[in-house]
């Protein structure tokens, strides 16, 4: 049996060790031997699990780039804004890199972060994890069979969800543009690289819609006792955004992990408490310093011509991804597990289930997370780039495309790439 392939993690928060508990399921394929992470319990929780040398765990990237490469590959997770410079130095260093999307929050970091992958020849993938699901291959290989003809147009929708949308975007570590990313880089990089993805052509055009319209202090409720934090708060109780609501209410019926243990890590109502009463995540979501968008549309005409339009908003119950395909001889209508098929010859209808995911972190993005770790982890094995389905032209090219929307979303206008 071949050697695992060694890794080591810049980052061990939600992402980082998502990924890394790949090694945990498949010990003989991965092994993490080094952690770079400046906060204790998450730093130490990704130690315990993986019993790190103490020599390779630090709280600063930099300490692992300077020393001679020590492992095959490395997965950086930071914070969008920290990707440029780790990446950098550690292609310099000749790793096999894994690095979460966004790539950057800026096209000039991005195509920095691909020059540097290319000049030094590395085997390089970006986390769109949305690719390697059981879902988009088995609707990829229906579409490419010519089932539905040549497709011509696609409707897609994100439903971020009213909860998501307050956890992350509003009072979350991705809620204002300056210390993170645009809303449409942040949470939907993923949608337009799949819609790239799934299109089969080169994006050419682009136009974009999109404002904060509601979670605004001129929107706040006018009522007696509303206050500036959810625990202090007479109107709480009527709000759907209540933290008290959102979290403790996950925690008394038992659910524990994510989003509740961003707030409080192993959380207890008694440590999320005082989260909420002190935190960022105990905030009134009328009352935080977000600026990022809580719906956007971006309309989009690719080589054919062909044209999709692409919806993010807020106000829904968090789901899976409604998309309507068009094509010549048929239309595909399908959400992530179920692909429906209707041929236009024989106006028949047929449905596509595809197998559930389990309920381990490595099965979220409806078995994503898995897919592009164990796609990963065969190309660093094999030294094969080919096994990556989200590489650095593709990668740059569907950011690009978000950096264009948002172009065309600021100034009004149709942005050509």
């Amino acid at each position: 049996m071949s050697k695992p392939v060694t890794a080591i993690v810049v980052g061990a928060g939600g992402r980082g060790t998502t990924y890394a508990l790949f090694a945990k399921e498949h010990p003989h394929r991965l092994r993490i031997v080094g952690v770079a992470e400046p906060r204790d319990f998450y730093r130490q929780r990704l130690v315990d699990e993986f019993a790190i040398p103490a020599e390779n765990v630090v709280t600063d990237w930099r300490e692992l780039a300077a020393r001679p490469r020590m492992a095959d590959a490395v997965i950086i997770a930071t914070q969008d804004s920290m990707h440029a410079d780790p990446a950098v130095a550690f292609a310099e260093k000749k790793y096999a890199m894994l690095l979460e999307k966004p790539m950057a929050p800026s096209e000039v970091e991005c195509s920095r972060i691909v020059r540097a992958a290319k000049d030094n020849g590395i085997l390089f993938g970006v986390c769109h994890v949305l690719r390697y699901t059981r879902y988009t291959q088995a609707l990829k290989a229906l579409l490419d069979s010519g089932a539905i003809g040549e497709v011509i147009s696609i409707q897609h929708l994100e439903p971020v969800g009213y909860w998501h949308q307050a956890h992350s975007f509003v009072r979350g570590s991705w809620r204002n543009e300056a210390e993170s990313s645009p809303m449409l880089l942040a949470k939907s990089c993923h949608d337009l690289d799949w819609l790239r993805y799934v299109m089969g052509a080169p994006c050419r055009s682009l136009s974009s819609f999109g404002a904060l319209t509601h979670f605004t202090r001129a929107q706040k409720p006018a009522a007696a006792g509303a206050a500036k934090r959810c625990l202090d708060c007479a109107y709480e109780p009527h709000c759907p955004y209540s933290a008290r609501k959102i979290y403790l209410g996950r925690l008394e019926r038992g659910e524990a992990g994510w989003p509740v243990d961003v707030v409080a890590p192993a959380p207890t109502v008694e440590t999320l408490t005082a989260a909420l009463r002190d935190g960022p995540y105990g905030r009134c979501v009328y009352e935080c310093d977000n600026d990022v968008v809580d719906h956007q549309v971006v309309n989009m005409l690719f080589d054919g011509p062909k044209t999709a339009a692409f919806t993010m908003t807020a106000f829904n119950e968090a789901d899976h991804r409604q998309t309507r395909i068009f094509g010549t001889r048929g239309e595909v209508l399908c959400n992530g597990v179920t692909i429906r098929v209707r041929a236009f010859l024989s106006d028949q209808v047929r449905e596509i289930e595809v197998p559930e995911t389990d309920g381990t972190l490595l099965g979220g993005h409806g078995g994503g997370d898995f897919g592009l770790m164990d796609r990963f982890v065969a190309a660093v094995a094999a030294n094969d780039q080919s096994l990556i389905l989200s590489g650095p032209d593709e990668s740059l090219e569907s950011h690009r495309m978000v950096f264009a929307a948002e172009r065309a979303r600021r100034e009004h206008r149709v942005v050509d790439l």
